[in-house]
């Protein structure tokens, strides 16, 4: 498969795991906590298993990296090829009635996320891209092409996590510069409303595994933005442990 057909497949799946999320959340779902303390739901796994089984169907062999599945204890090595999906992003917005969650399904490359698709099962829409062809978002079966914006002359529209994250960090990083407003979000969304155009910039101080941020983060770049560790250098990928840094997102600089 070439990328555009990757790409293809991995928003099909997002949506198949989002309808699944969907039905759980309107039945009803009890919500238990792993062994870090992290809560999850039937909704996680149910809808990690329509992603996991749709990647290795299609492709076989190929390495898939995935939250529960590694919460598990069962995890793959990083190859020069691998996939990284969170089957259920913002699982406490979603346990909590919130729709501030997301199912990310990312391509990693030689450390590097190429494409990826966030889907957002509340607003039944699908965000995707792939680096250096461009970003999108579909609504409704309709794909509309999205882009990074520069900032505009009354400032930065700064997102924030809902839960996560140190006020006192982000009140210091952000003196200095012209903030227009903040806004929270959570999950992948905050990604998601740089690479649209509709917030500047998105600093994170609180902890993030790769599966969070490859999906989100290849729709980012493909929109235009960016993601740097607070040294200036690329996010990567296939770090031990696949714990990310600190790191702040992007729009158009």
């Amino acid at each position: 498969m070439d990328d555009t057909a990757l790409l293809d497949l991995a928003a099909d799946l997002a949506e198949r795991a989002g309808a699944e999320i969907r039905a759980i959340r309107d039945r009803g779902f009890q919500v238990h906590r792993k062994a870090d303390q992290s809560v999850v739901t039937e909704a996680d796994r149910a809808a990690e298993v329509i992603i996991l089984a749709g990647l290795r169907a299609a492709l076989p062999g190929c390495v898939v990296i995935a939250e529960e599945e590694s919460a598990g204890g069962t995890t793959a090595r990083p190859s020069a090829e691998f996939w990284l999906v969170d089957p259920l992003d913002g699982t406490r917005e979603f346990a909590s009635g919130g729709d501030d969650f997301a199912v990310n399904i990312g391509l990693v490359r030689n450390g590097l996320p190429v494409l990826g698709v966030v889907g957002v099962p509340a607003a039944r829409e699908i965000f995707g891209g792939i680096v250096g062809a461009g970003a999108w978002r579909r609504k409704d079966g309709a794909r509309t092409p999205i882009a990074a914006r520069k900032p505009p002359p009354e400032g930065l529209t700064v997102v924030a996590s809902r839960h996560h994250g140190d006020t006192a960090v982000l009140d210091a990083f952000l003196v200095g510069r012209t903030v227009a407003q903040l806004v929270n979000f959570g999950s992948s969304l905050k990604f998601c409303r740089l690479a649209e155009g509709q917030a500047d910039v998105y600093p994170r101080f609180g902890r993030t595994m790769e599966w969070d941020t490859c999906a989100p983060h290849a729709v980012l770049l493909a929109a235009g933005g960016s993601v740097e560790t607070l040294d200036g250098q690329g996010l990567r990928y296939g770090k031990p442990g696949w714990d990310n840094p600190h790191f702040v997102c992007w729009g158009v600089r």
